[in-house]
This record gives structure tokens, sequence and C-alpha cells, in this order.
């Protein structure tokens, strides 16, 4: 396969062009060459690289954690020892956010058991919602992303 326009290989990787660009102005990507109009054309290794990229966000990697496997990957006799710890770092993360999640269900579902279906003025989910210390589940550490 001979070098891709970035249109190509957004299609190639399934990564908006966008998206690429931004990869290439954080350092995580750099084309293979630029043509002399300076398009930017992309190579197996750097396909190869997206791909990596796109599945490391999928599996919720954080750029940080991407740029350093990255990073290391330069240096393929080293132990994968690093790759581990950072791999252990975001499932412990994602095991807390589970724990989270599971506690909003639990508290969405109490509240929700509690409504009557009533009139607004009296709704416990609004009830609730307006005082915290109402609450039985533990969900206060979780952030709006979530």
């Amino acid at each position: 396969m001979t070098e891709v326009t970035i249109g190509k290989a957004a299609k190639l990787t399934e990564i908006k062009v966008p998206t690429i660009r931004y990869y290439e102005e954080i350092g995580l990507i750099k084309p293979f060459t630029r043509t002399e109009s300076n398009r930017r054309l992309y190579g197996v290794s750097e396909l190869n690289r997206l791909r990596f990229i796109r599945h490391a966000r999928e599996l919720g990697f954080d750029i940080d954690a991407i740029r350093a496997m990255i990073n290391l990957q330069a240096n393929p006799e080293k132990s994968c020892a690093e790759i581990n710890k950072i791999a252990n770092t975001h499932l412990a993360d994602v095991n807390r956010r589970i724990t989270g999640l599971q506690a909003v269900k639990r508290e969405l579902s109490r509240m929700i058991e509690g409504c009557n279906s009533g009139r607004v003025d009296e709704c416990r989910i609004i009830e609730v919602l307006q005082d915290h210390g109402q609450c039985q589940n533990e969900h206060s550490h979780l952030n709006a992303k979530v």
C-alpha cells in the first residue's frame, strides 16, 4: 500500500479528520510525509498508530496514558511492566467508576420507586434531588461526565 491522504486515513481507521489533526497537533501522530502542496500522507505505520489510539480511546485510556504507551513502544526490547502498570491503573479507575455508577443506579431506582406519579409539588424525585441528605447511596464523588 502506498501513502494515503488524511481523508483516506480517516476512512481506513474510522477516525474523523479533525481528530487526526488533533492527534497530530498534540504529538501522538505525525504524517509519513507531506506533498509539495503540503497535504498530509500517511503510511502503514501511521495507520496502525491511529488504530492503536482509536482502540485505546474506545477502552477509555486518556491521552496521557496513550502517549506513555506510544513512547514505551519506541523501546521494544524493554519489559512491558510499565504498560502493565498503566493498564492496571486504568482498570482500577474503571472499577471505581462502575462502583459509583452502581450507587447512582440504586439511588435512582429508589427515587423512582418512591414516586407516586402525583403532582410535581409532591414529587419524591424532586424532593430527594433538592436534599442530598435523603440519599441512601454514596454517589457524591461522581462527576457530571458519568
